[in-house]
């Protein structure tokens, strides 16, 4: 990216309104832009077919899009699409998407790397690089939405929860979450969108304080202390005693049921006493358990947890009248967890 050119999409419609004015044009291409960049989603100024070729020329000379590149795409038998996508800095990221219901979800990254170390994660073998702009997320979701209609279908949900911790990215995440949902943008519904977090007490406390309409996700994995800690490092920092007390908060102001995402990991958290724990401790507030197959990543010590102990563990949290699902693994046979594509890629360059 060259240093004296501004990033379109990090700019306002009248900013973008002033400079073609000082350069004596029309001020209402500033809106035609916009159209262009987030409704239409578009990557270059030749796509904006609207405009005069001079005005074109005009804006190639002052900005750049920060716009992604396909570099690997990993096709599984069930229809998932996984595409780590290099970054105009030569990092890299991933997408994935999802088939189900005659429908697609989309899994996006909100940065290129991970700074929190989670001990079952790829993702947290890349080290963090840097937060991704608005426009490197949205690109994600352009590119699902373009592939759905390929396929003679619609993505019907994105979800944060591909490389990174959305809440240590909340600006540019929230604002691409605007372009989104927004009437001039894509204009998904917020209740289509799910947001999840390893748990930053601070951040989901701001997100009830912003009123915000989408959904919310914490990685749980462990209702103990000490099994939590280890697993993910975050913990250390921020206990789940205050973690819950930040979950409080946002149910109370938002209404909005958040969901505990739960790895489950043979020896480790499946156990009936573990079930016993994590029922006591979602008693605090409304949720919903999402219980996930644990994806294998190389040279992991993790397994997953055989399916006769999934199944206690689930009938006892059913039997608290808890609400529970299963989110079965996909595209099992490509890199599916989490970071593998994007680890292949990095070691390529």
């Amino acid at each position: 990216m060259t240093a004296e050119k501004q990033n379109i999409r990090e700019i306002t419609t009248e900013e973008i309104a002033q400079f073609l004015t000082s350069k004596g044009e029309k001020a209402f291409r500033a809106k035609q832009i916009r159209q262009w960049i987030w409704q239409k989603g578009v990557h270059s100024f030749d796509e904006m077919t609207n405009l005069p070729k001079s005005t074109r020329e005009l804006l190639a000379g002052q900005y750049i899009f920060d716009s992604l590149t396909a570099d690997r795409i990993q096709s599984a038998t069930d229809g998932t699409t996984k595409t780590a996508w290099r970054l105009h800095d030569g990092n890299y990221v991933e997408s994935v998407l999802i088939p189900g219901n005659d429908r697609y979800t989309v899994c996006v990254s909100s940065q290129a790397g991970c700074q929190l170390g989670c001990s079952f994660c790829a993702t947290g073998t890349l080290g963090f690089k840097r937060n991704l702009t608005p426009g490197e997320i949205f690109d994600q979701v352009v590119a699902a939405r373009e592939e759905a209609e390929k396929r003679e279908s619609q993505l019907s949900n994105i979800v944060f929860m591909g490389m990174g911790e959305p809440l240590m990215n909340y600006d540019n995440v929230l604002r691409a979450i605007d372009r989104i949902t927004a009437e001039d943008g894509l204009a998904m519904s917020p209740s289509r969108i799910t947001v999840s977090t390893a748990g930053i007490p601070d951040k989901i406390r701001q997100l009830a304080d912003d009123d915000v309409r989408f959904n919310l996700a914490v990685s749980l994995h462990s209702a103990r202390e000490e099994i939590r800690s280890k697993l993910m490092p975050v913990n250390r920092a921020h206990s789940l005693a205050e973690l819950a007390e930040s979950l409080k908060y946002f149910t109370g102001k938002t209404g909005i049921r958040p969901t505990f995402e739960y790895l489950l990991l043979a020896g480790i958290n499946d156990s009936l006493e573990d079930a016993k724990v994590l029922a006591a401790y979602c008693r605090q507030f409304p949720v919903k358990i999402n219980i996930i197959e644990y994806n294998a990543v190389e040279n992991s010590p993790f397994r997953h947890s055989p399916e006769k102990q999934r199944d206690i563990f689930i009938r006892f949290l059913e039997s608290c009248n808890m609400i529970v699902n299963i989110r079965r693994s996909k595209g099992k046979d490509i890199d599916a967890a989490c970071g593998q594509l994007a680890n292949k890629a990095n070691k390529k360059k």
